[in-house]
């Protein structure tokens, strides 16, 4: 296993900003339910050295343990826990965005309003690692297409919205309007309203692998929106007033995502993510999953967020998810929840943070605090 990295700088609980005002029941149910996934599948430990299982005293006595009152489920981290400040190399402050899952109207089967499609996987998009990867082929790319000649790089975001992928039945469900769709891509999930009252779930199944471009940078670089001024609200409208610029923009964007239908077990709870539990509105995090290890809790202060709850943005989060633009040691991804009220909270967050690792008491077991 690596050492555990020197980013990590032990504190004590009374150097977290808002600890004991927090309510840490939340991201409790949030941690417990890692805890018995790691029962079927353990979780890899990431870069910098959040060995796994180092976890196992705090995962056994969570999956012992039911609902647990304030003051418990704050004991239980104290307990378990050690918070260390992640100092990343050459920054002062790490930064939080937010993501959410999407609620739309859809159809079963193509129609007149109804014509964007979301796909399932092809059955010819291929992973791509070191035991496959042909010679040349571009190192980032984690996926491909199979041809009779070997594994190419697969269709982009262009060349499917112009029809590359056409009659092979993929379509999983139909939208009105290609911009919610672009943006369930980004999520990574939503919720579809169907015709017959029913709501159907949709997850990431796989991607094309191509490198994501965010419309905010691009529209930022073209001078159409201020890069401070850049959220998912500035973008729709950018776009709503410029339809016949949306194909323009958002094919410079040439990552592609694939879905496949999910349960909705719990409303309450988000999509089955990464680390294989659904998200808990407001307490699960998505990080680097190269750095970071699933199931660490992060206590992210940053207290210009005041989008949540109208507080500045003090919580203990569970890392339960990944993204391909959430890179670095102190970089989160805040999951705000499901529907219209979440997105307008998800679109505009972009806010500096600290963030605080609680790393398990045995990885500092003979170290001097």
């Amino acid at each position: 296993m690596p050492p555990l990295s020197n980013l990590f700088r032990r504190v004590g609980y009374d150097d977290l900003p808002g600890w004991t005002e927090d309510d840490q029941r939340p991201a409790f149910e949030a941690f417990r339910r890692s805890a018995f996934q790691a029962l079927t599948k353990p979780y890899r430990t990431g870069g910098l050295g959040v060995d796994f299982g180092a976890f196992a005293p705090a995962y056994e006595e969570a999956r012992a343990t039911g609902a647990l009152g304030r003051v418990e489920a704050r004991s239980f981290f104290e307990r378990h826990f050690v918070p260390a400040l992640v100092e990343p190399d050459g920054a002062e402050k790490g930064l939080v965005t937010g993501f959410y899952e999407p609620e739309v109207e859809a159809s079963p089967v193509r129609t007149p309003d109804f014509a964007v499609p979301l796909l399932l996987r092809p059955a010819d998009l291929v992973d791509v690692d070191y035991l496959n990867r042909p010679a040349g082929f571009d190192p980032y790319l984690a996926f491909g297409r199979e041809t009779e000649g070997g594994i190419v790089e697969y269709f982009d975001r262009g060349e499917i919205e112009r029809g590359a992928l056409q009659g092979r039945g993929l379509e999983l469900a139909w939208l009105e309007n290609k911009v919610d769709a672009f943006f369930i891509h980004v999520q990574g999930a939503a919720r579809l309203r169907m015709p017959d009252g029913n709501t159907r779930r949709v997850t990431y199944a796989a991607k094309s692998g191509q490198r994501f471009s965010g419309p905010g940078r691009i529209l930022a670089d073209l001078g159409e929106i201020p890069l401070a001024q850049v959220t998912m609200q500035s973008i729709r409208a950018w776009f709503a007033a410029h339809p016949e610029r949306v194909d323009e923009i958002l094919w410079q964007n040439r990552s592609y995502i694939f879905f496949r239908e999910a349960e909705v077990d719990d409303p309450a709870l988000g999509p089955v993510a990464a680390a294989k539990v659904p998200l808990t509105p407001g307490r699960s995090v998505a990080v680097d999953r190269l750095l970071h290890t699933f199931g660490t809790p992060f206590y992210i202060d940053a207290p210009q967020l005041t989008a949540f709850d109208q507080r500045p943005f003090r919580r203990l989060m569970i890392a339960q998810d990944t993204g391909s633009a959430i890179v670095g040691p102190a970089r989160g991804d805040l999951f705000a929840g499901s529907g219209n009220a979440a997105g307008e909270i998800a679109g505009v967050v972009r806010n500096d943070a600290d963030f605080f690792a609680l790393l398990p008491r045995g990885l500092f077991e003979g170290r001097q605090p």
